[in-house]
């Protein structure tokens, strides 16, 4: 007897004496007359097909039985199925190799026992089983039963009989009880059974395993893939835009043609003024976003020429050397850039330091000097604040989280596993932007523009142009500003014939060892040198 509990829906590979349910049943090698085959298949409450086969092989004959496990359905579409739990006694063996299940018997009774998976699958309204077997071999008597877990099991249709030429079952019914009996003798090789049973939807789980070659799989291109990344690319195109303004607006900063004056005159005076009153130091770290060595030198010699600091040259050892002394201690006048570098010269206890003595190890600490100069242009609103170029990327890494979740999710549930990639690389994106957008804000971009226009300013004025008395200022004033441009030797050369008197104090007020000069020629031969001596105590070694 053959037992069948539960419909399925579909097709369900399975075979007894030959038989394949679900498609042609088994490639079955020539059998003798007088093999009997009594089968009971009993589908269970979980879509298990349990199978119980007896198979009977007279003395001089052998059997053999196979059984595809995956069934080509159309072009692009298979069906597989899978068996486990074999068991063989007698005189017969059944294995599983190459996706065939096959089972031998040789002359005389042969029981095998193993379970068919993935059988089950729905059907509109109804659970259906169809079972199409076709004999490769002569069968004296099949005695087939079917059991399911419902006993509203009905036939929908019964034909047997060879291809072309079938004719209804002789002898098939269902019981009250709901089991189905198929009984027939004298079955001939070629001849194919088409049995159709419904049961009532949802009576065993459906787990038919049907392949679509030809479907999306997960990580094929869907209508949701291709939404996904459409905003993706939208995305990508706003960020590559604001990079590229940024961008070039940063450049068009430092490429303008305008010019700022910075000589202003009140009352038959001149003196020097600077946009936004933009120190030395800073104006020198907006122009490269970087901090250098000439930086924090225009630096020294602004604290000089504002009296904190006085220079003077030294002969040590037969070689020229510059002191650094303290005029007055730092106040709020100073930002706190200023007093860094300030106490990085002349620590407490320290009242004069030799150039010399600078680039001895350890003497200067760079890096605290770089990162106040810095926080001093993200105090002042000219360079982007850290803290909030990082915000970008903590969404980034968030994103990037979140796709990779979101794609194995629906890799494992619904399919556009896509949309998580690009969940993940709007992510990446977000990261790597702050990457390439310049240091500096808008505001900052705009005092660029306007240092520029001073240095422009500053390379037309004339000694002429200054009153003798306010010459010396003027001259000092400027002074660090072409430090940061290396253009310092033409502004000295310009002023090279001044009287440093002319103000009615001898020399230099803040750069001692020229109170005889009339003249800055011999200042202008020595400056040179002390700014390459100063920038390269700042040198990192």
């Amino acid at each position: 007897m053959l037992t069948f509990r539960g419909g399925a829906a579909g097709a369900l590979l399975l075979a007894s004496a030959g038989l394949l349910a679900a498609a042609p049943v088994a490639h079955t090698e020539p059998a003798p007359a007088g093999v009997t085959i009594t089968a009971d298949l009993t589908l269970t409450e979980d879509g298990v097909l349990r199978v119980t086969e007896t198979v009977g092989v007279p003395a001089d004959g052998s059997f053999t039985m196979s059984l595809p496990l995956r069934v080509q359905i159309d072009d692009d579409v298979e069906r597989v199925f899978k068996v486990t739990d074999v068991t063989a006694t007698g005189a017969g063996t059944a294995t599983t190799a190459n996706d065939q299940f096959v089972v031998e018997a040789k002359p005389g009774e042969s029981t095998f026992t193993y379970s068919v998976h993935n059988t089950v699958a729905d059907a509109p309204g109804t659970q259906v089983f169809h079972w199409l077997g076709v004999l490769n071999a002569d069968i004296a008597a099949l005695d087939v039963s079917v059991i399911s877990p419902s006993y509203q099991m009905g036939i929908v249709d019964c034909k047997l009989g060879p291809a072309g030429n079938a004719r209804p079952c002789a002898d098939v019914h269902t019981e009250p009880d709901g089991v189905l009996y198929l009984t027939q003798t004298d079955l001939r090789k070629g001849d194919a059974i088409d049995l159709t049973l419904q049961m009532p939807p949802g009576t065993v789980p459906a787990n038919a395993d049907v392949r679509d070659g030809s479907a999306a799989g997960p990580f094929s291109f869907t209508a949701p893939v291709f939404a996904a990344f459409g905003a993706l690319l939208a995305a990508l195109a706003a960020m590559i835009g604001y990079v590229l303004f940024a961008r070039k607006r940063a450049a068009q900063a430092v490429a303008g043609n305008d010019t700022f004056e910075p000589l202003t005159q009140q009352g038959g005076r001149v003196d020097f003024t600077t946009p936004d009153g933009v120190l030395p130091g800073e104006a020198g770290l907006l122009l490269d976003e970087q901090v250098d060595p000439v930086d924090i030198a225009a630096t020294v010699v602004d604290l000089a020429v504002r009296r904190y600091l006085w220079i003077a040259p030294v002969n040590a050892r037969g070689e020229d050397d510059w002191r650094i002394s303290r005029v007055n201690a730092p106040d709020d006048q100073l930002r706190d850039y200023e007093r860094v570098v300030y106490d990085m010269l002349l620590p407490e206890g320290t009242d004069t330091v030799a150039v010399r003595e600078l680039r001895a190890p350890g003497r200067v600490e760079l890096e605290p000097i770089r990162a106040a100069m810095r926080a001093d242009a993200v105090a002042t609103g000219a360079f982007a604040d850290p803290k909030q170029r990082a915000l970008p990327r903590w969404i980034g890494a968030a994103l990037i989280a979140v796709g990779a979740v979101t794609t194995v999710a629906l890799a494992l549930t619904s399919g556009h596993a896509l949309v998580g990639v690009a969940i993940a690389l709007a992510g990446g994106a977000a990261m790597l932007l702050p990457n390439y957008l310049p240091t500096r804000t808008t505001f900052g971009d705009t005092t660029v523009g306007r240092i520029r226009a001073m240095q422009r300013g500053l390379d037309a004025v004339a000694r002429q142009q200054i009153p003798p008395i306010d010459q010396e200022t003027v001259f000092s004033r400027a002074l660090p500003y072409t430090v940061i441009s290396g253009r310092a030797d033409n502004w000295v050369r310009t002023f090279r014939d001044m009287d440093p008197s002319a103000d009615s104090q001898p020399g230099l007020y803040w750069f001692a060892g020229y109170d005889r000069d009339r003249d800055l020629h011999r200042f202008a031969s020595q400056f040179p040198f002390f700014i390459t001596a100063l920038e390269g105590a700042f040198n990192p070694r």
